[in-house]
């Protein structure tokens, strides 16, 4: 727990003190993402005031992850992991996916960003090269990432290489874009993260504790996850950058996290599924991101199908700012529904182990 405690005290504090000073640079620049406004028969909620607020401020959480983990294991004097590297080489990677797409949205004033198809396989690049690379290190007598799809731990279906890569794809992107999709109001997006990955430094850090690699059990109770210490830690630097991101992102926001930080976020959760070996558990851990991403397919198809639209605007949060509902009350709301998600997540994982 100290190496835990440590990492995201560091990421916390460098996140808080790292945000502002990127603010005031992006702010001089006058680097801000361009606001989308109503126009005729296409109505979107009033975010004028918004207009002017940085962007980008992704960047700053991805230095405080990278500055937590790298000195606690400094501080420490605690060899680095691969499993670890995973986790930041794919959330890094997505994040400079996401730079790609914030610059577009900043200096050429696209609110859109990149193009869908574009955004769609640079996420596919990078998503299934980590799920190669997962396969290829060993520690503790096995790789980072298992070929069998999991629940709390792994299941008897064991995919083939080309299908777990199809896997982690859609495990990826499905992640990614509904964290992308949540963040439309201040620190909705950000607060959620905070809990997910809270719940992922729980779970690996009681994987740590009934670990098959040191622990004298029974196949059935312990877990096979590799290096869940180092996870641990990893999953605390990113909650604790994302705490540090939020005291300036909390409405009114200072700074947009943009895609660089949805995209990054959304890497580090996936990533974490998938090591973790709780992939089919994401959706209750990632639950708000999950209903997010729902609002928008159910939205665009009952559209595509009947010409009717479900809900006055997607994703969802946008159709309560559209009933005139407080940005404050939806975003608390929404933390409130994501909790009980997790909340559920968690005692499915921890009932799991009791019944075996």
């Amino acid at each position: 727990m100290r190496l835990v405690v440590i990492s995201m005290t560091i990421a916390t504090v460098v996140s808080l003190i790292g945000t502002p000073l990127l603010i005031r640079i992006l702010a001089k620049h006058g680097y801000a993402q361009a606001i989308r406004v109503s126009s005729e028969g296409e109505l979107y909620p009033d975010h004028e005031s918004k207009r002017g607020t940085p962007s980008m401020g992704g960047a700053a959480i991805i230095v405080a992850v990278i500055v937590g983990y790298f000195l606690t294991h400094l501080l420490t004097w605690r060899p680095i992991t691969p499993s670890a590297m995973l986790v930041m080489y794919l959330m890094v990677g997505l994040g400079l996916v996401g730079v790609a797409d914030d610059y577009l949205k900043i200096f050429k004033q696209r609110s859109t960003g990149l193009r869908a198809r574009t955004k769609l396989i640079g996420q596919a690049v990078v998503a299934v090269s980590f799920a190669w690379l997962s396969l290829q290190f060993t520690e503790d007598g096995g790789a980072p990432a298992s070929m069998a799809i999991s629940f709390v731990r792994d299941t008897a279906i064991v995919l083939p290489i080309g299908l777990f890569l199809l896997w982690v794809w859609f495990l990826v992107t499905a992640t990614t874009n509904g964290v992308n999709l949540t963040d439309g109001l201040d620190g909705l997006a950000i607060g959620a993260s905070i809990m997910t990955f809270i719940a992922y430094v729980i779970i690996t850090v009681w994987q740590y504790g009934q670990n098959c690699a040191f622990v004298d059990s029974v196949a059935a109770t312990c877990y096979s996850t590799v290096s869940p210490l180092d996870l641990a830690v990893m999953a605390a630097a990113l909650a604790g950058a994302s705490f540090g991101f939020l005291w300036w992102n909390t409405s009114p926001a200072r700074i947009f996290m943009g895609d660089t930080g949805s995209l990054a976020l959304g890497g580090g959760i996936a990533a974490l599924a998938i090591l973790s070996r709780t992939e089919l558990l994401l959706p209750l851990l990632a639950g708000l991101f999950l209903i997010t991403t729902l609002s928008v397919i159910a939205q665009v198809g009952s559209f595509k199908l009947t010409g009717r639209r479900v809900l006055r605007m997607a994703p969802l949060h946008h159709h309560f700012e559209m009933l005139g509902w407080p940005e404050i009350q939806i975003v608390v709301r929404f933390w409130v529904i994501h909790g009980l998600c997790i909340g559920a997540g968690i005692t499915l994982f921890y009932a799991e182990w009791v019944r075996s």
